[in-house]
């Protein structure tokens, strides 16, 4: 691999001021692909008998057609277009990200972080661990035992674990400020760099009536990170002040110092607070901060760390009566993600505000979390990636003394204990956190799907399809087999083609899905449901062109939404006011494709609607991952909805994999 830190043309940053701005739409354009995708809303309706008496799906969709007409032709349309032209041209880099996205799309937002927002990451098991350590008969269980239960065993494995992950996050963190990484570039062209700058030393801070994150420029010169041991939370400095790491010995040392220090006594655990809905948590930090200077000075050290590391004291187990597997992912899979994701340990040992953390369990179980609003997750997993490129010394043998970016100074980094002082009302305010998280935690169902009968290989080679279209076309399938209908479809695009380009919206659900998933419900021939789904995978190929080109329809009419006055506009739009533009935004399956995800066990994040789900993919050339949350309310499943939905997804990629080798005439001329 080759060094982060060699000078490699361009610079990370460079071609930032060469990309394009987002573009503002043309108003017409958007509503037209806006129209086009309410068609399989309304069509399913019809066929459901849930249009009003005398309604069908054309008649509703031509009263839209008139209300769209209405806000072109009567010159409002116009207005809020020219409105947000004006924004942009007022805004330093992008129109929508500069000044909507982050206050509208999370920090206004008042529900808990933890599933609801944050994202979740699990790591394989560094390759020179013993397989003995994969899976623990005497892990603890998904309940208040994970929080009392000190279990050290193996606990070298872990301290290892822990040193080379901080060693490798720290020498990406270098690279970036010396900007060595290479732009992200494809076909299309380079892409905006900037959120890689919002990783590290970025917290947000609850506040009402919104949120806001604190900015990378005070904490650039930070050279600590926040470890968590048993709710203690300690500041470990990591570089030094010419900006080298520390030797690793002297980080693992002080790593084992820390644990022995935390073992001594559990801390407040202040930390679960971050756990609590948001303005609960602004008046519990605001009143923390009136209680005296160490409790401010134990928030800044916090806030202005590179990131956080949480040291666990025992392996955590999946809940108690789980279902088995349904694919190949390893059984310990669940447990991975409930730990990593915090809801496992009902968020003790835990720092949610940050932007990305760290978890370790004593016998090197990692994971990585992190806070959704300065950086999407997309931008984390390839810091992932590189921490994992490399293996960790093992455990049994000494660590290297001289590392790339490392300095070769022999002291061991001098950590400091946080210290808080804490009130009754403190205590009320944790104990309230601990209970919203329990309720999460019940109502939360998350796990892993793998799928290893074929891969994105097999996808390209044989189906002749592209694979993240094709496992969008799997997913609802599957939806539909548990809910017995589609449903509005969320996946996430990329806008990074543009400055400060975040992400905008395909909206799955298509006129050609519909018409596949109808089909393989009607059991059409497999040549026809070929046909049907190359139909399927090419809609979606071309909306999601559309979407990262700045195309797409959501953030869009999001703006135009934002800047209607009615006291100088008038009554609302019946476009805006129609229930059917919420229904069509109501994502009861959201989700995102990752990279190929060969170095984790997955991915995750949680679903908003109690009958839905949150899907985060991995599309590997021999294995398809799924992380998967929903709702134990879910009415379907009876209990154990997330269940039914894997073993619904396992029959769709089966069924389309027949779908394939029965209709494709390419696949029927080979056999």
């Amino acid at each position: 691999m080759p060094s982060m830190l060699n000078r490699i043309s361009p610079s990370t940053f460079q071609l930032q001021e060469q990309l394009p701005r987002l573009p503002v739409p043309k108003l017409e354009d958007t509503l037209a692909r806006y129209l086009r995708t309410l068609e399989p809303l309304l069509r399913q309706k019809e066929e459901m008998g849930e249009l009003p008496a005398g309604s069908t799906a054309e008649s509703e969709l031509a009263k839209r057609r008139a209300w769209a007409d209405e806000l072109l032709q009567g010159g409002l349309g116009a207005k809020l277009n020219e409105r947000l032209v004006d924004v942009d041209q007022t805004s330093e880099n992008n129109w929508f990200d500069d000044r909507f996205w982050l206050q509208k799309a999370y920090h206004e937002w008042r529900v808990p972080l933890v599933v609801n927002s944050n994202w979740w990451n699990m790591f394989i098991d560094d390759p020179s661990m013993p397989k003995s350590l994969a899976d623990r008969s005497d892990a603890a269980a998904h309940t208040q035992q994970a929080i009392d239960l000190q279990n050290w065993d193996n606990l070298e494995w872990g301290l290892r674990r822990a040193t080379w992950i901080i060693y490798r996050a720290v020498l990406y963190k270098i690279a970036l400020d010396r900007q060595t990484i290479q732009p992200d570039r494809s076909k299309a062209g380079a892409f905006c760099m900037h959120q890689y700058s919002r990783m590290f030393g970025v917290t947000r801070i609850p506040c009402r009536p919104h949120d806001y994150n604190t900015s990378t420029d005070s904490t650039r010169k930070s050279r600590h990170i926040t470890v968590i041991v048993r709710d203690n939370f300690y500041e470990l400095p990591v570089l030094n002040e010419q900006d080298e790491i520390l030797p690793l010995a002297a980080i693992e040392k002080a790593l084992g110092d820390i644990v022995a220090d935390a073992r001594k006594a559990d801390g407040p655990a202040i930390g679960v607070m971050t756990a609590d809905d948001r303005d609960t948590w602004t008046l519990a930090r605001e009143h923390l901060l009136s209680l005296g200077p160490e409790n401010r000075a134990s928030l800044q050290s916090i806030q202005t760390s590179l990131f956080s590391l949480s040291l666990d004291s025992n392996v955590l187990g999946d809940v108690e009566n789980a279902p088995g597997p349904v694919g190949s992912e390893p059984p310990f899979a669940g447990a991975t993600a409930l730990a990593t994701s915090g809801v496992g340990r009902l968020a003790h040992n835990r720092w949610f505000d940050k932007a990305i953390s760290f978890s370790v369990e004593p016998t090197g179980r990692a994971g990585m979390f992190g806070e959704h609003s300065p950086v999407d997750a997309l931008i984390p997993s390839f810091l992932s990636e590189t921490v994992l490129a490399e293996p960790m010394p093992p455990a049994t043998q000494a660590l290297p003394e001289k590392l790339e970016g490392m300095t070769a100074m022999e002291e061991a980094p001098k950590w400091t204990k946080l210290a808080w002082k804490v009130d009754e009302q403190v205590q009320n305010s944790i104990c309230h956190a601990e209970e919203v998280v329990k309720q999460i935690a019940a109502d939360s169902d998350m796990g892993m799907l793998w799928f290893s009968e074929y891969g994105a290989e097999w996808i390209k080679r044989v189906a002749k399809q592209a694979p993240d279209a094709y496992i969008q076309m799997a997913l609802q399938v599957a939806y539909a087999q548990v809910h017995g209908r589609q449903t509005a479809t969320y996946e996430t695009a990329s806008t990074r083609l543009f400055r400060h380009g975040r992400t905008d919206v395909i909206r799955s659900f298509s006129n050609e899905a519909y018409e596949f998933v109808r089909a393989l419900r009607e059991n059409k021939s497999p040549t026809e449901l070929y046909t049907l789904l190359q139909a399927a995978t090419t809609a979606h190929t071309r909306q999601t062109r559309d979407s990262s080109f700045g195309k797409g329809i959501d953030r869009h009419i999001m703006g135009l939404r934002l800047v209607y006055r009615a006291e100088d506009d008038g009554e609302v739009p019946k476009l805006f006011s129609d229930p059917l533009l919420g229904e069509s935004s109501a994502w009861k399956l959201s989700t995102s494709g990752l990279s190929a995800g060969d170095k984790f066990v997955g991915t995750g994040f949680g679903c908003g609607y109690p009958d839905g789900f949150g899907v985060n993919y991995l599309a590997g050339s021999q294995t398809l991952k799924f992380g998967m949350e929903t709702k134990r309310s879910n009415p379907k499943g009876n209990g154990q909805p997330l269940h039914m939905y894997k073993e619904s997804l396992v029959q769709a990629l089966r069924r389309m994999r027949e779908i394939v080798e029965q209709g494709a005439p390419a696949v029927q001329a080979k056999l």
